[in-house]
């Protein structure tokens, strides 16, 4: 099974585009092709989830790529409530978006999730994140954007939360669902060592629809997400935006 198909090889023009990453938009309008092909992975649910699932809102912090298309894929979340970009992995005075750029710092591009556990679990999440989100088997990277700020990454913000990613890992190593193995990373980190984005990349995609790296890259995986998971896809974030 290939993996997922809207990260497929880059080419001249995605090597091109890949020393200006996912804000280079002035030269967007250029550079884009047609949108992206999006299919999602057939990935099964966890056989492990949390063991004693915790109840009510709770967090979820994720990396895979740039953080405009994770966070346009789980605003179309139910049971979802909010999404935040941002920074993890890295320091506190690192977190902005030009010093995570250079690729030095330690962060990747994140999103914070806040979920409402009895309509939606953790593990439920993460399989969205390994089907349609992004794909778990590039390195140094994601489609067009390269560069350790842009891996796949899991930040787990307890004990539960790191096991059940990796057991999930491992269940999707040992069923074969990609041609590669899973280059995800899981790093356990505090819940106040995710620091927020500048306010223009909030709800980036839900606010520049029309933006052609979001019709491109990151609109073929909400499409990708109706299609595989309709049952937990709703149309119109019902999520409080940010005001920047």
């Amino acid at each position: 099974m290939n993996p997922v198909t809207h990260t497929k090889r880059l080419g001249p023009l995605g090597m091109a585009l890949a020393v200006i990453g996912c804000a280079g938009a002035l030269l967007w309008p250029l550079l884009v092709p047609a949108a992206a092909e999006a299919e999602a992975i057939d990935v099964p649910t966890a056989e492990q989830p949390i063991a004693t699932a915790p109840t009510g809102m709770q967090t979820a912090v994720l990396a895979g790529g740039c953080f405009w298309g994770i966070e346009a894929v789980f605003e179309h979340v139910e049971g979802v409530t909010d999404v935040v970009s941002g920074y993890a992995g890295g320091d506190a005075d690192t977190a902005s978006y030009r010093a995570t750029s250079s690729g030095r710092t330690g962060h990747a591009e994140a999103v914070r999730i806040e979920y409402d556990s009895a309509v939606i679990g953790y593990t439920d999440l993460l399989q969205i994140y390994f089907s349609v989100a992004h794909d778990p088997t590039q390195v140094g990277g994601q489609g067009p954007d390269r560069g350790s700020q842009y891996r796949s990454a899991i930040f787990a913000l307890d004990a539960g939360q790191n096991r059940a990613a990796q057991d999930y890992i491992a269940q999707l190593d040992d069923a074969d669902v990609y041609d590669a193995p899973i280059a995800t990373e899981v790093t356990p980190i505090a819940a106040d060592a995710f620091y927020p984005a500048e306010a223009y990349h909030q709800d980036f995609a839900t606010r520049n629809p029309n933006h052609p790296y979001i019709r491109h890259w990151d609109a073929p995986k909400v499409s990708a997400l109706q299609a595989r998971f309709g049952d937990r896809y709703r149309a119109r974030p019902a999520l409080p935006l940010a005001s920047g």
